[in-house]
């Protein structure tokens, strides 16, 4: 038997093989001209986007300086550094006698690293005045020795034996305790030794609902230091002491007191820009055609009565729900790759144009973000259908949708950080954390554990209308 339905040239045969009715409703969802052409709309709005957010964006021109580049793994390495040369193995041992205790992170001790030039490998020791002492490495990692510990005045030691690197500090300069050791793989025997100082910026963040401005700028780190020492393990001749610039400093460090000012800090930049995930903001108008399509592919069949004749051809409901999951995620998939390859394209020529250069589309955050926004897509699109099968009603279906994926973005941007970041973690919207490639000061959550809090709700969801769709009437 068989059964001809009012999609053009459909015919659905009684046996309900899955591979069966996955055809049918693949032919369902392109035969309706509107439907088709539901994902070339997501892959205009959201390069629309893309191209709108790049052309109005606020980042800085190179000006006569050359092409800004922002990186995937953005840092600041500031502060103030004055170094002699060590070769090998080695200790460098200083006293902190004081601080400039204005910020609690500011930063004053010792470190080795591969030479002056900002971003160099290094390994460092330091103290500061609100979270004790702490072993840096990397520009990210940090190792908390005491973080409860006491401030300035403070002893550090730090020592090199090959590749390891390791921290102490002490209160008298006799007896030591060990903060921490870390490896630098890739620090030459040839260094620079001496005593940093660094200060965090000076921020202040403004949240309003639909948007956010960041305000700061440089803070100066100041400390003062005595009995500064460089032991290398191997004799050898000392070398002068200079500051980053390469100029010679005078009076050097050593046995007297020595003050050393810099502006900056050391470790990541939380408020860098993430130019991927601006490009792809406008995934997000995107999602909701797809939102849309799906709830339509599911609620039409129950507005007309057809839903009859698709589990009449495929008595096995769930057979057909999975079948209708696979179909409306696949095109969700594939407008989500294809919006996000345009809409990163198109930004990152209109930014080169502006003399900023953005990462590329096949660097492996960005490429991870571009191919996680198909699966974004893909995953809101079972979850509409899910919400569709359960609620059969298209208007109901899509406003809690909104409400689940849009209102929580927006309800977000106005609530202090810790609140943002606790409802961005436990909504639906988590998943879009797939698309961020830099990790920024109100970052939530990781990139596939957001997606994996989307993709448990869509598990809900479609064990419900599956539990649903076989225990009700059609």
């Amino acid at each position: 038997m068989s059964v001809q339905t009012p999609y053009r040239g459909t015919t659905v045969r009684g046996r309900d093989g899955f591979g069966r009715i996955l055809r049918a409703e693949w032919t369902k969802l392109w035969t309706v001209p509107r439907w088709v052409l539901t994902p070339l709309l997501v892959v205009a709005l959201t390069a629309l986007v893309a191209v709108l957010t790049a052309s109005g964006s606020s980042m800085e021109r190179a000006g006569g300086a050359g092409p800004v580049r922002h990186t995937l793994d953005p840092y600041q390495d500031g502060g103030g550094f004055v170094h002699r040369p060590m070769t090998g193995d080695g200790t460098l041992v200083a006293r902190v006698t004081a601080q400039d205790a204005t910020r609690p992170a500011a930063k004053a001790g010792l470190m080795i690293k591969a030479s002056a030039r900002r971003g160099a490998p290094y390994a460092a020791v330091v103290v500061t005045p609100g979270y004790g002492v702490r072993m840096l490495t990397g520009f990210t990692e940090e190792i908390d020795g005491d973080p409860a510990g006491p401030a300035a005045p403070r002893w550090l030691k730090l020592t090199r034996a090959g590749r390891i690197f390791t921290g102490y500090q002490s209160a008298d300069g006799t007896r030591w305790t060990k903060v921490g050791s870390v490896t630098v793989d890739d620090l030459p025997a040839d260094a620079a030794a001496g005593v940093v100082v660094a200060s965090p910026e000076s921020v202040k963040v403004e949240r309003r609902f639909g948007g956010e401005s960041v305000m700061g700028g440089t803070t100066l780190g100041r400390a003062t230091f005595d009995n500064v020492r460089v032991e290398p393990a191997r004799p050898q001749a000392p070398g002068r002491w200079r500051d980053r610039d390469g100029g010679t400093v005078h009076p050097a460090p050593g046995a007297a007191p020595f003050t050393l000012a810099g502006p900056g800090d050391i470790g990541p930049e939380l408020f860098a820009p993430d130019p991927t995930r601006d490009a792809l903001g406008g995934s997000l108008v995107g999602a909701m055609a797809i939102v849309a399509l799906a709830v339509l592919f599911m609620t039409s069949e129950y507005r007309r009565g057809l839903i009859h004749l698709t589990f009449a051809a495929g008595p096995r409901r769930g057979r057909v729900l999975a079948a209708k999951a696979v179909v409306i995620g696949a095109a969700g998939f594939a407008a989500g790759v294809a919006a996000a390859v345009v809409a990163v394209l198109a930004a990152r020529t209109i930014m080169r144009g502006r003399d900023i250069i953005t990462p590329a589309l096949t660097e492996g955050p960005v490429l991870r973000a571009v191919l996680g926004t198909g699966l974004l897509l893909a995953v809101v699109a079972v979850l509409a259908l899910a919400t569709a099968t359960i609620l059969r009603r298209a208007a109901a279906a899509i406003v809690v949708l909104l409400v689940a994926l849009l209102l929580p973005q927006i309800v977000a941007s106005g609530l202090p950080v810790s609140a943002a970041v606790w409802l961005d973690r436990v909504t639906p919207a988590a998943g879009f954390a797939i698309q961020q490639t830099v990790r920024q000061y109100d970052t939530a959550i990781g990139p596939w554990a957001g997606l994996g809090v989307l993709c448990a709700y869509t598990a809900a969801a479609m064990a419900c209308a599956m539990w649903l769709v076989r225990r009700r009437d059609a």
